[in-house]
């Protein structure tokens, strides 16, 4: 066959792609020659992909325009909701698509408007087999070392990335994590590419904290992750009574300033958890339970475990979401209370309601009073305000902010028994939000990610007044850090 039969379809491929992502991308894109030969190289890369299944030119030319479709359209979602465009670690979470179809705004791949598309693509990819026939040398020794050769060529152009040579490379191309300017110099998929050997390629080394003697102040810590909790009067939302609580109450409160906007639990969740700033984790910052899989020696369940706390996870949903079961065992929690043992509880909306996991976190905290070690580490994720915020959520309630403000007294409520269910013990309480929601009304600024709220309460110690002391996540974490590390 002739380099023609090779070369049209993958130039095609190269200035169709750059055509969709022009047309969908919110910036322009680069126009210097060395910007869109890295783009090209990535265009050029997804067609070898698909080529090395089907061995058909036009198929594999036509599967790498329908790749750039679809990332572009997902892209152009994520940016709308989040303010941050598709990355390399979001391939992870297509797994959990199909399991949860809900949580990402799709539907079951049993409902004919996702299962009816897919048929019809099965049928076009068969189809297209039986008519372009596919692009092997002829000779039976001659395809075998063909069909052998791209696979190998392809993963060994990957490892070679890895290398000391392939990394300083990627380097200079990529020195620091900048998505929304690597995505308009390089495209998508170069970008996808570069960030992902990158993470790769990266030292995961943490600091380990001294260890002190001693025993720490408190016998009870929880904490607790509210599900895209922020004060509702910033959303023009009804006072909330645990909100003047809280300013008359807590230790210290104010804005927390989060990895992300609506969306990306496991980011705040493992600043607060490591007291590790976004900044630190290199590449690995976009999902950091993907990165280190709870190898963390910050984490505050560890410290708090070799205090002598028993660690307790409370989490009413899914063991296999973010792989937490297996991540937050490696984090330093003992015993994990997930959706299983909710079995019962009452669901506001979809999911089980703040209240009910405020009493289940204060049953773990009763059960932990008598148990060997005395002292207890109780680190909970709620999941009532989780969206999708949609008709049909809550009988009555359609619009999407009323369903929110209808929830978030909920979680105001879980606040305040938390607050009666401690106030009589040498305890630390702290409440924050993950994310501001990802309300259709509530964009992400363009200065970055919305500040949700946070609180911290100290029971049974005399104490200054409340004062608001705006922080970071991770500042978050290392101020936690204090009450689960013994004192000198």
């Amino acid at each position: 066959m002739s380099l023609t039969t090779y070369f049209v379809p993958l130039a095609v491929a190269l200035t169709g792609a750059f055509a969709i992502e022009a047309a969908a991308s919110p910036q322009r894109p680069s126009l210097r020659p060395g910007d869109l030969a890295i783009r090209a190289a990535g265009y050029a890369l997804i067609t070898l992909f698909w080529f090395q299944f089907s061995w058909r030119p036009w198929l594999a030319a036509s599967s790498c325009l329908l790749t750039l479709a679809i990332l572009s359209v997902v892209d152009r979602l994520k940016r709308r909701v989040i303010g941050e465009p598709v990355v390399f670690s979001d391939l992870a979470l297509l797994a959990q698509v199909p399991r949860h179809p809900q949580l990402y705004y799709t539907l079951p791949l049993t409902d004919l408007r996702i299962a009816g598309p897919l048929l019809l693509a099965v049928a076009t990819v068969v189809s297209w087999y039986v008519v372009e026939p596919a692009a092997l040398p002829s000779g039976a020794g001659a395809s075998i070392l063909t069909i052998l050769g791209l696979p190998v060529a392809l993963a060994a152009l990957a490892l070679a990335g890895l290398t000391p040579l392939g990394q300083r490379a990627l380097r200079r191309i990529f020195p620091h994590p900048n998505l929304a300017r690597d995505v308009a110099r390089y495209g998508l998929v170069a970008t996808m590419m570069g960030y992902a050997l990158r993470r790769l390629g990266e030292d995961d080394a943490r600091p380990v904290p001294e260890r002190s003697e001693g025993s720490p102040d408190d016998e009870v810590v929880v904490v607790v992750q509210l599900e895209s909790f922020l004060d509702p009067a910033r959303l023009a939302g009804p006072d909330l009574p645990a909100m003047a609580r809280i300013r008359a109450q807590a230790a210290q409160y104010g804005r927390l300033a989060v990895p992300a906007h609506g969306a990306y639990t496991m980011r705040s969740e493992h600043a607060v958890l490591t007291g590790l700033d976004p900044e630190s984790l290199g590449f690995g910052r976009y999902d950091p339970y993907l990165a280190r899989k709870g190898e963390e020696p910050t984490s505050l369940a560890r410290l708090a475990r070799a205090a002598g706390f028993e660690t307790v996870f409370v989490h009413p949903f899914h063991r296999d979401f973010f792989d937490r079961a297996r991540v937050f065992q490696r984090l330093g929690f003992e015993r994990l209370v997930m959706e299983e043992d909710f079995a019962g509880a009452p669901r506001i909306g979809p999911y089980i309601g703040d209240v009910a996991v405020a009493d289940r976190i204060l049953a773990e905290v009763a059960k932990g009073r008598g148990s060997t070690k005395g002292r207890t580490f109780v680190f909970s994720v709620t999941m009532e305000n989780h969206g999708p915020w949609k008709p049909g959520r809550l009988t009555g309630v359609d619009e999407p902010l009323a369903q929110y403000l209808h929830h978030v007294a909920h979680t105001g409520q879980a606040i305040e028994r938390l607050i009666d269910g401690l106030a009589g013990r040498r305890a630390t309480l702290c409440v924050f939000g993950d994310h501001a929601p990802s309300l259709p009304d509530l964009r992400p600024p363009e200065s970055g990610p919305m500040a949700t709220d946070y609180a911290l309460f100290r029971f049974g110690r005399d104490g200054s007044p409340p004062a608001r002391i705006d922080l970071t996540a991770a500042q978050l974490g290392c101020v936690l850090r204090d009450a689960v590390t013994p004192k000198r």
